[in-house]
């Protein structure tokens, strides 16, 4: 289905809110800003700002990037034939290659991972934000395999797939603060994820796998 203009117009402000409220935010620190002079800057009114985030952390980290749904949405999404943690290894290693922001493998995001670092409430969302994650994909698992209540495997598979997510991440952030180049940093997370899935082992890779 192709974008409307309406729709093409509401997304373009929604980017341009976003990337000048980072750029104030690297500039000055997360707290030091207010929403006001975002709108300000952005050429919106408070309101429009508030129309498109919900809260000033969701400028920085938005809902389509940063959701407690994310890990359960790519075990829902995979195709038939395989399994939880082979669709979030998949998602991981494409969305390195293509270098997305959502990895943090766009280019200045060393001064964004700085200003997060120095925002305490960023940093604890980022926190709380794994935890749902696992807990969101655990319940996804325990639906789909049918798990009794008691059956601890779900929310263990749920942690292992969970723990690599956040290594990813982690390790992404460690390079980048190192001053890696994102070329050099994507290859060498590359390289993590084939030892990472052997680590894993056959009996969390081949659970959940979907059935045709």
């Amino acid at each position: 289905m192709r974008e409307g203009l309406r729709e093409r117009k509401k997304r373009q402000t929604r980017q341009r809110v976003s990337e000048v409220a980072i750029g104030l935010f690297v500039e000055r620190g997360f707290d030091r800003v207010t929403i006001a002079e975002v709108a300000a800057a952005a050429d919106v009114s408070v309101n429009t700002v508030y129309n498109y985030f919900e809260s000033k952390e969701d400028l920085v980290l938005p809902q389509e990037e940063a959701s407690p749904q994310r890990l359960a949405d790519i075990v829902r999404e995979r195709p038939p034939g395989r399994s939880a943690a082979g669709a979030v290894l998949a998602r991981l290693r494409q969305e390195i290659r293509d270098r997305e922001r959502r990895v943090g493998l766009s280019a200045g995001f060393g001064r964004v991972l700085q200003m997060m670092r120095a925002a305490p409430t960023l940093t604890a969302r980022l926190e709380d934000l794994g935890r749902q994650m696992t807990d969101a994909l655990a319940v996804v698992l325990a639906e789909e395999t049918g798990a009794a209540e008691d059956d601890p495997l779900p929310r263990l598979v749920a942690w292992h797939i969970g723990c690599l997510h956040a290594f990813v991440y982690a390790e992404i952030g460690r390079r980048t603060t190192a001053g890696e180049s994102p070329d050099a940093i994507a290859a060498a997370v590359l390289d993590l994820l084939d030892v990472a899935e052997d680590l894993l082992g056959e009996r969390v890779l081949a659970y959940a796998v979907r059935k045709g």
